[in-house]
């Protein structure tokens, strides 16, 4: 009862509607600038610290926020009922409260208010927490940079001094430096210059949010680190502002050293992920099942190479188009043809036929025209197909009489595969030589053969270095890569059915000898 009393003694609950304010003043720091804004309250246990910090809300803020939602993650305490009678006995029209049947977790527990106030068309929404450690008094200070469009995602940090720094707010030292270390880790590892990762007092245009697939992230406590890593990568504007450290008696929940673990593994698999070594669920999206390799002696080295320049290029399963926007940059004119509605990267082509690659090109023929051309590429493609021979024989009626095909297929043989063998195992992996979508497995001889029964002469070979750029994680650029490069160069030239991770051939079309029965 005396929560209650002390929130009905505070007069800003469902004040007027808010004013444009003078520029600079706090009001207008305030100011919503027509945005609909939510504030998204999480709450554990917070039946001693609730009322406190709805009480420290400013009126600039009452006035200006549309819905203030309090989400109680089951509670085995009182905070549901406290939230409930404050909202009754105050009548606070602007107060809701929602309460999880289960205990979703920290992160299930954003995930859901998150889709709470997207779902009722809002514009900005911040994240406070019910235990009082963050201040509400500077609520304004974290929607501001948005409603402004200044930015798209705010973090409070307790690592600038404005405040006075971490240690004078009573983070105990062990924190401090545990924090400065994973927050120098992830900036090292994702190109980042924050002053602090680990603050859970936030904001986030909406719009932004549902551009970002929060489904498959943790519901765990590393559920910030991940939402930051995802907003790094497709490239918002976050913006920091310096929030004070306040440290009571409140519970933590967090176990430090699961929590550092935790965030160093998201990192990690975010690398993974996007360097497509192993496609991890909660980043699945930025997976590139055939990423563009920089290296020499790679297939896109090679493909580039053999492609040349200023030629009419057919690049069949072009994918979301990575390779083409290289090759169209040394003056080459792509046409790309792919199951995919459209490519990534459309401004690339100058045609782009959507087509099922099973029927060869009989979907494209239509949308072709009748066009031929200077080299036809199957990177990658003949090894998905049930009849790839169909693929290559319509290939025949649209190359010019100088034209190439340029193919490149996995080499089944190579040393890794071998070895696998030799314990027993022929696993499917996500990529590679053993992708589990691949349908046919080639050797050098049979790659070769599979073009000659199908009206093609194999007059260059080329053998790839496997791609350890990607295992690795590593610049094409870094002297060390560079370095083992040629040396994998000179080995793979040296015995290139051991240790060759693909077969790229180029073919001509052989001419059609007439029968001696046939009339001319």
């Amino acid at each position: 009862m005396n929560a209650q009393k002390m929130i009905a003694g505070n007069a800003t609950f469902d004040p007027p509607a808010a004013i444009e304010p003078a520029v600079g003043s706090e009001d207008w720091l305030a100011y919503n600038h027509g945005k609909r804004i939510g504030i998204l309250i999480v709450a554990y246990n917070a039946v001693n610290t609730l009322a406190q910090v709805l009480r420290r809300v400013t009126p600039q803020v009452w006035q200006n926020v549309e819905e203030v939602a309090v989400f109680d993650d089951a509670s085995p305490d009182a905070t549901y009922a406290l939230a409930v009678g404050l909202k009754t006995v105050n009548a606070m029209t602007k107060f809701h409260v929602v309460r999880n049947h289960q205990n979703l977790g920290y992160g299930g527990n954003q995930k859901t208010g998150y889709a709470y106030f997207a779902e009722r068309g809002f514009d900005v929404v911040v994240l406070l927490h019910a235990d009082g450690q963050y201040a509400p008094e500077i609520l304004s200070h974290m929607y501001h940079p948005i409603v402004a469009g200044e930015a798209e995602a705010v973090l409070g940090s307790r690592l600038m001094r404005t405040y006075g720094g971490p240690l004078k707010g009573g983070m105990p030292l062990y924190k401090y430096v545990g924090n400065r270390i994973l927050t120098s880790f992830e900036n090292r590892a994702l190109g980042m210059k924050l002053s602090e990762f680990h603050s859970g007092y936030r904001a986030y245009s909406l719009e932004t949010l549902s551009h970002i697939d929060l489904t498959r992230m943790t519901d765990d406590f590393h559920f910030d680190t991940e939402i930051i890593i995802k907003l790094n990568h497709q490239g918002c504007r976050i913006k920091e502002v310096p929030i004070p450290t306040y440290y009571g008696t409140e519970i933590c929940y967090v176990n430090g050293m699961k929590y550092a673990g935790n965030v160093a593994r998201s990192v990690l698999r975010y690398k993974s992920t996007i360097r497509s070594v192993k496609k991890h669920p909660e980043f699945q999206e930025y997976f590139v099942h055939y990423p563009l390799k920089q290296s020499g002696y790679s297939s896109h080295y090679y493909f580039e190479q053999l492609t040349g320049v200023d030629q009419d290029v057919l690049d069949i399963g072009c994918g979301e188009g990575f390779m083409a926007t290289r090759l169209a940059k040394r003056g080459n004119r792509l046409t790309g043809i792919d199951v995919l509605a459209e490519p990534k990267c459309p401004e690339t082509f100058q045609d782009y036929v959507s087509a099922d690659l099973s029927h060869g090109l009989g979907d494209a023929v239509t949308q072709l025209a009748g066009k031929l051309f200077d080299r036809i590429l199957l990177m990658d493609v003949l090894e998905h197909l049930v009849r790839p021979e169909v693929l290559l024989h319509h290939c025949l009626g649209f190359l010019k009489p100088s034209g190439l095909l340029l193919v490149s297929v996995p080499n089944v043989a190579n040393v890794t595969v071998r070895l696998a063998l030799a314990f027993g195992n022929f696993n499917p992996t996500e990529r590679g030589i053993l992708d589990k979508t691949h349908l046919h497995f080639y050797t050098r001889k049979t790659a070769r053969r599979l073009l000659d029964q199908n009206g093609f002469s194999v007059v260059r070979e080329k053998t790839t270095v496997m791609p350890f750029e990607l295992v690795l994680g590593l610049s094409a650029r870094n002297p060390i890569m560079r370095l083992l490069t040629r040396v994998l160069g000179v080995l793979t030239a040296t015995f290139p059915g051991l240790l060759g991770y693909q077969t790229i051939l180029v073919g001509r079309a052989r001419p059609v000898t007439q029968s001696k029965c046939e009339k001319p």
